[in-house]
């Protein structure tokens, strides 16, 4: 085996870069979607064990919906890409490129066992350079490709060492291959297909047998003649050896996906549903079309299902004449490789084994596969394509006429390969361009008409997305997704009727239900979302409420694991008004998925419906336990044990509140929260500059204006409160406990009767039977020396209070004073706060404003009981020192006296007041 040298691989390499840069400048499209944004499995808050339970997609290989592809080890790479640059696509795109170098290096090593160093650099070249690798390198889903593709080669590489002096075994080499067959198995299934190719190469070149010499050696034996050779029964040991750890890792891997195979539609491949020949004829038929790709690459699509390839259902097709030709010329090169011996043969057959073994998982031809076409699965088989022709070329260079034609012909060729792979880097930069670059190659697949629209809904380009899924309607009137896109789009349009009419004929291609039959074989998962969708469409009427629920049952009925039925029932049954059976709902999703902390997380608002807010916290803590970031667990179980009132439960309420901010920072409601809490907790300062958070992001924040301006008051800093309640009221006019709050603080601190006086006006205007506003309106006329108006204010409040105590001792007062005569020569204090009497305060609100579907808090802003101000908060304060006209010294000593009999008034009805 000769060895690589820096030269060449630093010459591969570099081929490889000048393709591949501006794959770097590519996003996440197609499968990247479902295999990179959506797979929790490469969050590191998944437990690593997740990633060898679940499919590549990251669903559990126990659901009926898995892919049932199992590569953990790719996905485990994918995870490594998320824990240095999380979401950031070029460094994904970064490692597929180098990836696919090492492959490339790989490869020339592998060649150089079967062809020259010219040969075999040419092959790697062209192996490097090759367009219909676009797909495997430039799509980052295509690194399953890639790695296993590494484990393949180094695992073929490393049998070709178990050969010893004097055809000797050496099992350190081959323990060494079944290990990387197992892991090129754990990056991609086709990884198992190595092993046919080093029982081929273990047969026929290590050995070199031909198929004349096999076959006489077996007749001789069987008809007695004579024993099998010794170096052949070494081949026999080796080979056992091999089949019997593949059998091994079948089993195993037939374990993984626990004996199920994956639910494929008409729609995946329409061939694999047609009845004989038709099904034969068309699978037989896509193998010169592959072929045809890699010796032709001009026109790549991303996607060939449904209609793209139209089904053979005639001998008489035309096309059945590509089938027979690729089958004549296959032949022939398989009878040239098997029956002659010599170098020649020995690299014939090594290319068709290449091209042929690790294809046969995706042809077909013994079981159905998820599509029709798939470039990706073209990359290990390109390989044996690539030194054909680089054994080809060989051998017309070495004649001197052609010699320069070769050479012009395979510049040409590796250039031109290299141009379109770099042009065709470029389709892969969105899903839209993506899309769009198949639809020029072909115009009968509704799924791309779908893909297009996709990546227009994606963008908000309703209008647009709506012509191709309409679109695709035409192409493929049965397709049951492409109705399902057109209703959700005249959805998003707020044309409902549309919606539910296109939802409608989705619903009435899917099979109709006959008891006790199971569809999970004939439906795609995703076709049921047709029930969902209709149903959460139709229930925004209250009136089709039990129509709604009929759906999720049916959808419920055809299949029974279907979890998000019951998630959105669950959900119906709350607005419905019926928690209990909301409950059960949950519970049985929860028996299907466990670990789903959105579940968990349901389950407890319905606890909190059932005024159950103990289970409530359970089921919130549980959902965090799964979940840590979880933000609306987070912030929900927060503000429940915030309104239980246990001290102990507040430092846990602020940490997840703390916790809540830093997944969600632009979130006013979390700051606004841990104000509440510092309030609870007396810690003013902190309360205040959590309140301004809260504001500074949502200006308009209704409740947390009110409690910082009543913060401000409670801390006696109630000037600070007054711009703070201007804002307020500029945004919210009709808030009634802040015009209180502001008439109260115009009364008593800036001595504004007539701002007051408005405030208590504006109550009235919106709300005339309003004790608090109407009660403080009559302290306005007291302040204003209009006892006889303030009396029948007093008489009109106390007919809409009549339990309140308060305001009939105010009325009595008001009623002495009047009665006195000394009231008229004396000048009476403004009013203490006009908040009411005898701890009578401010009342407070719900902080939590509606937050959707999620329980709103109900902190209640308690008042400030500090002693000091108990005077204040009388009807009637003190007198002071006011400016009076010049008199006589006798008027003096008159004045003074009634002051004296005034000031002793006074305080026997403060002391009745307080209750001494």
């Amino acid at each position: 085996m000769a060895d690589i040298n820096l030269k060449e691989i630093t010459l591969i390499v570099g081929v490889v870069t000048a393709c591949y840069w501006n794959s770097l400048f590519c996003g996440f499209v197609f499968d990247d979607v479902s295999a990179i944004l959506d797979n929790k499995d490469l969050h590191p808050s998944t437990p690593l064990k997740t990633l060898f339970q679940n499919d590549f997609w990251g669903t559990p290989m126990s659901e009926e919906r898995s892919h049932k592809s199992y590569r953990p080890l790719t996905v485990l790479t994918f995870r490594l890409n998320y824990l240095f640059s999380e979401l950031k696509p070029m460094s994904y795109h970064l490692l597929n490129m180098i990836f696919h170098a090492v492959v490339s290096v790989i490869f020339l090593k592998v060649c150089k066992l079967f062809l020259d160093n010219k040969s075999s650099m040419i092959a790697s070249l062209l192996f490097a350079v090759h367009p219909i690798h676009t797909e495997a390198v430039t799509g980052v889903v295509g690194r399953a490709e890639l790695l296993s593709s590494i484990f393949f080669l180094a695992a073929f590489l490393s049998y070709t060492r178990s050969k010893g002096p004097d055809n000797s075994i050496v099992w350190t080499p081959i323990a060494l291959t079944v290990v990387l067959v197992a892991v090129a198995t754990l990056c991609k299934e086709q990884g198992i297909t190595v092993v046919g190719i080093c029982c081929v190469y273990e047969v026929f070149i290590a050995q070199g047998y031909t198929l004349p010499l096999l076959w006489t050696t077996a007749g001789q034996f069987f008809r007695g003649k004579s024993s099998i050779p010794f170096s052949m029964l070494q081949t026999l040991i080796k080979l056992i050896v091999l089949m019997f750890s593949t059998l091994l890792l079948v089993v195993i891997r037939v374990q993984v996906i626990q004996s199920q195979l994956p639910v494929f539609t008409r729609f995946d491949n329409p061939a694999a549903v047609s009845p004989t020949p038709t099904r034969q004829l068309t699978f037989n038929y896509l193998l010169p079309l592959n072929a045809w790709l890699l010796l032709n690459p001009s026109e790549l699509c991303c996607d060939w299902t449904m209609g793209t390839i139209p089904l053979i259902e005639s001998f008489l097709d035309i096309r059945n004449l590509a089938t027979f030709t690729f089958f004549c010329f296959l032949g022939a090169l398989g009878i040239f490789s098997l029956r002659y011996p010599g170098d020649s043969s020995k690299t014939v057959l090594m290319a068709l084994c290449l091209m042929a073994l690790p294809f046969i998982p995706a042809s077909n031809l013994f079981f159905p596969v998820g599509f029709v076409v798939a470039e990706r699965v073209l990359y290990v088989p390109s390989m044996g394509f690539c030194i054909l022709v680089a054994h080809g070329w060989q051998k017309i260079s070495n004649k001197s006429v052609l010699k320069k034609l070769s050479w012009i012909c395979l510049s040409m060729v590796i250039f031109t390969h290299a141009l379109k792979t770099l042009h065709r880097n470029w389709d892969w930069e969105s899903e839209y361009t993506l899309f769009m670059s198949a639809l020029k190659v072909n115009k009968n697949n509704a799924k791309l008409w779908n893909n297009v629209g996709h990546a227009l809904e994606n963008e908000k380009n309703f209008e647009r997305a709506l012509k191709y899924f309409l679109q695709a309607t035409h192409v493929q009137p049965d397709d049951i997704g492409a109705h399902m896109n057109v209703g959700r789009t005249y959805k998003n349009l707020n044309r409902t009727k549309e919606a539910e009419e296109s939802y409608m004929m989705a619903k009435s291609l899917m099979p109709q239900i006959i008891p006790g039959k199971k569809y999970a074989a004939r439906i795609a998962p995703n076709h049921l979302n047709v029930y969902i969708n209709l149903a959460n469409l139709i229930r925004a009427n209250e009136s089709r409420l039990e129509e709604a629920d009929q759906l999720y049952r049916q959808a419920i009925s055809m299949r029974p694991d279907f979890k998000q039925a019951y998630i959105s029932r669950g959900e119906l049954l709350l607005k419905m008004n019926k928690p209990l059976k909301a409950k059960e709902a949950y519970l049985k999703a929860l028996e299907l998925d466990r670990n789903n902390a959105d579940l968990w997380y349901n389950l407890a608002i319905v606890h909190i419906e059932l005024k159950e807010p103990n289970e409530a916290l359970k089921n919130f803590n549980r959902a965090l336990e799964l979940n840590p970031k979880h933000k609306l667990a987070l912030f929900n179980s927060a503000i429940l044990m915030q309104e239980s009132g246990e001290v102990k439960l507040r430092p846990e309420a602020r940490k997840r509140l703390l916790s809540y901010i830093n997944e969600e920072p632009q979130d006013a409601n979390g700051y606004f929260n841990l104000g509440m809490l510092a309030m609870d907790d007396k810690k003013d300062s902190e309360a205040e500059m959590w309140m301004k958070k809260a504001i500074k992001l949502q200006a308009d924040f209704r409740s947390a204006l009110f409690n910082l301006a009543l913060l401000y008051s409670q801390t006696a800093k109630e000037l600070m409160a007054l711009p703070i309640l201007e804002e307020l009221l500029r945004h919210y006019p009709d808030h009634i406990k802040g015009l209180i709050l502001k008439g109260d603080i115009l009364m008593n601190q800036k001595k504004d009767i007539l701002g007051a006086k408005k405030c208590f006006e504006k109550i009235l205007e919106m709300d005339p039977s309003n004790v608090q506003g109407k009660h403080n309106l009559c302290v306005v006329y007291f302040e204003e020396k209009d006892l006889l108006k303030a009396e029948r204010c007093l008489v009109e409040t106390l007919a809409l209070a009549p339990h309140e105590e308060y305001i009939q001792r105010h009325l009595n007062i008001v009623r002495d004073k009047i009665s006195s005569s000394s009231f008229a020569e004396q000048p009476i204090s403004p009013a203490g706060k006009t908040s009411g009497v005898e701890g009578d305060k401010i009342p407070t609100e719900n902080v939590q404003e509606d937050v959707k579907s999620e329980p709103r808090s109900t902190q209640i802003i308690k008042p400030s009981d500090n002693k000091s101000q108990s005077k204040s908060n009388k009807l009637l304060g003190k007198n002071t020192d006011k400016e009076t006209p010049h008199k006589t010294t006798k008027e003096i000593k008159e004045i003074e006296k009634k002051r004296v009999a005034a000031l002793k008034r006074l305080e026997e009805i403060e002391r009745i007041l307080n209750g001494e």
